[in-house]
């Protein structure tokens, strides 16, 4: 099999993840925003190309506001996103939804997505999943993503469990998931990372009843 042509997609890396409404509580949110910045810098040495993307919601909504202090990239990201070969702000969960990725991604013949960022449970398995019908392979960095605890009518979920969980769920279908270190030992081999399947899941899933 050809090598994989990758890009490293930095989601929403900003600072309402860690100032804001939205923190995020797992993995550790400083180590997971660190594993970040450390895989950009390993996708630059192995001449991946890496694009950043900014969630922007409406002026004076709650969350990433543009005149807000939290709509910022972190820090560890803005040091790095100059070197970035491609930078845009989204509206949706996707990175694709009105954004153009798809075109700029087409036009340079890559042919899987590397996503790290935030969250796990809204914008990267939105992503993800979005990915699918478009035919583009996914890889997810399970330490340089995180998640935080949900609860509404229908349930209540602590952070590392909703993290753990869409894990496992995106590995079944939707992607390739590994740490960051593997993902960066891959990367300068120019192999695949392993993935799951829904089959193979699924049966072994059988013996959890």
């Amino acid at each position: 099999m050809s090598a994989p042509r990758r890009a490293l997609i930095v989601i929403d890396a900003q600072q309402e993840y860690f100032d804001g409404l939205l923190q995020i509580q797992y993995p550790d949110r400083e180590q997971s925003v660190a594993a970040i910045a450390n895989t950009m810098d390993e996708a630059s040495k192995a001449g991946i190309p890496v694009v950043v993307v900014q969630h922007q919601a409406p002026a004076g909504f709650p969350v990433f506001a543009p005149e807000s202090s939290t709509f910022a990239l972190h820090p560890q990201v803005r040091a790095r996103v100059e070197a970035a070969d491609h930078k845009f702000t989204k509206g949706y969960a996707s990175i694709f939804a009105g954004t153009g990725l798809e075109e700029w991604l087409r036009e340079r013949e890559i042919d899987t997505l590397t996503l790290v960022g935030y969250m796990t449970n809204n914008c990267v398995i939105g992503s993800a999943a979005a990915a699918e019908p478009l035919g583009f392979s996914v890889e997810v960095l399970s330490d340089a993503t995180g998640a935080i605890g949900i609860a509404n009518a229908a349930g209540s979920i602590p952070a590392q469990q909703v993290h753990e969980t869409l894990m496992a769920v995106l590995n079944s279908n939707w992607a390739s998931v590994a740490t960051s270190a593997a993902w960066a030992s891959a990367a300068a081999e120019g192999s695949e990372l392993p993935g799951g399947n829904l089959i193979e899941s699924a049966a072994r899933g059988n013996s959890l009843r």
